[in-house]
C-alpha cells in the first residue's frame, strides 16, 4: 500500500494541473475569439499565448513523466538494499554460528571439516555478491573497455556453467552445451559477465530440480554470416509478456524483496542489457511454450563478428571459478 499510495500523490497532482491547463486555454482562447477584434496584433498575441500554454502544459507533462520515474527508481533502491542486506546477512550470521560454536565448545575432526565447508560456502557466497557489485559498479562508470580478442564462446559458455553449478552446489550436467566450436572476436570479460548473469539468472529461476540448456546457432541470410544466437533455456515458470521488457532496470525483482526464496540483487539482467549494447549484441525473451511447449523462459543472445579462423587454434579466457 505504501508504495501505491507514493505514487498516487503526484500523479493526481499532475493530472489535476494537465486539466486545469487545457480548462484555462480553453476559456482564454473563447474569451479572446468573443471580445477582441481580429486584428494583427490580436492574432500575434493570441499565437503567443497557446505557445506559452502549450510550453506550460509540456512542462507539466514532462514533470510528471520524471517524478514518477524518481518515485519508482527510489522503490527499487529501497528493494535492492533489502536484498544486499539479506544477502549480507545471512553468511554472516552462519559464519559467526558456526565460529562461535568452534570457540566454545570441543568439536571433531568430522564436526571441524563440516563447519569449515559450509564456512567456506559462505564466504564464497558473499565473494560473489561483491563481485557481482563490482561488475555493475564499473559498467556504471564506463570504464575504458577492453581490448577485443578472438575466444571459444561455446568453451565459454561450458566454464561459466560448471562455475555456476559449482557455486550452487548442482550436478555438473544441470546446464548442458548444445554447439559445435564457435569462435567469435569481442570483449571477453564483458561477454563472461553477460553469459554468467544469463546461466545464473536460469539457474536460480528453474524449476526443481532447474534444468538448462546454452546453445549456439548461425543466423541464416545474406549480410549475417558473421553472427550467431545463443539461447539460454531454463525450465522455469516462465515471465509474463508484459514484465518482459521491466526486468532488465535497474534493481528490479519481480514481487515483494522480504518475501523471496531466491537470491539476487536485482543487478544480474541489468548487467546482461548493458554489456550486450556495450558489445554490440542484442538480447530477446521468448517463452519456452512457444519453442517446443514446456515451461520456461528463453534468453536469445544474438551476437556479431564471428570469426572465421580454426577454433582449435583461439585461446580459452580464464575466467572466474568463484562468480
Amino acid at each position: 500500500m505504501l508504495e501505491r499510495r507514493s505514487l498516487r500523490a503526484p500523479v493526481t497532482l499532475g493530472v489535476v494541473l494537465i486539466v486545469l491547463v487545457v480548462i484555462l486555454g480553453a476559456i482564454w482562447a473563447v474569451y479572446s475569439f468573443i471580445g477582441s477584434e481580429r486584428s494583427g496584433l490580436f492574432w500575434t498575441l493570441f499565437i503567443l499565448g497557446s505557445l506559452l500554454l502549450l510550453s506550460i502544459l509540456a512542462g507539466v507533462i514532462v514533470y510528471l513523466t520524471l517524478t514518477i520515474k524518481a518515485v519508482r527508481l527510489n522503490q527499487r533502491q529501497s528493494n535492492f538494499i533489502d536484498s544486499v542486506t539479506h544477502e549480507l546477512k545471512s553468511p554472516i550470521a552462519s559464519l559467526k554460528l558456526y565460529l562461535q560454536t568452534m570457540s566454545r565448545h570441543s568439536v571433531d575432526e568430522n564436526q571441524q571439516r563440516d563447519f569449515h565447508r559450509i564456512m567456506l560456502e559462505d564466504v564464497e557466497r558473499l565473494d560473489a555478491l561483491i563481485n557481482h557489485l563490482l561488475d555493475a559498479a564499473r559498467i556504471d562508470r564506463g570504464s575504458e573497455p577492453e581490448d577485443e580478442e578472438v575466444f571459444r564462446l561455446d568453451q565459454m559458455l561450458a566454464e561459466c556453467g560448471e562455475a555456476a553449478c559449482m557455486r550452487y552446489r548442482l550436478p555438473t550436467e544441470t546446464v548442458k552445451v548444445d554447439s559445435s566450436p564457435v569462435t567469435i572476436r569481442s570483449r571477453s570479460v564483458q561477454v563472461e559477465i553477460l553469459f554468467r548473469n544469463l546461466i545464473d539468472n536460469a539457474i536460480k529461476y528453474g524449476g526443481s530440480p532447474p534444468e538448462v540448456i546454452a546453445s549456439i546457432r548461425p543466423i541464416e541470410g545474406k549480410g549475417k554470416e558473421d553472427q550467431v544466437v545463443v539461447a539460454i533455456t531454463d525450465n522455469g515458470a516462465g515471465i509474463p509478456y508484459d514484465k518482459r521488457r521491466k526486468i532488465f532496470g535497474r534493481f528490479v525483482r519481480l514481487g515483494n524483496e522480504l518475501e523471496r526464496s531466491t537470491p539476487g540483487t536485482g543487478l544480474g539482467l541489468y548487467l546482461v542489457r548493458t554489456v550486450s549494447k556495450s558489445v554490440g549484441a542484442s538480447v530477446r525473451i521468448r517463452g519456452r511454450r512457444e519453442i517446443d511447449g514446456n515451461p520456461g523462459t528463453v534468453f536469445e543472445v544474438t551476437m556479431k563478428n564471428v570469426a572465421v579462423d580454426s577454433p582449435d587454434d583461439c585461446p580459452t579466457p580464464n575466467l572466474k571459478p568463484e562468480t
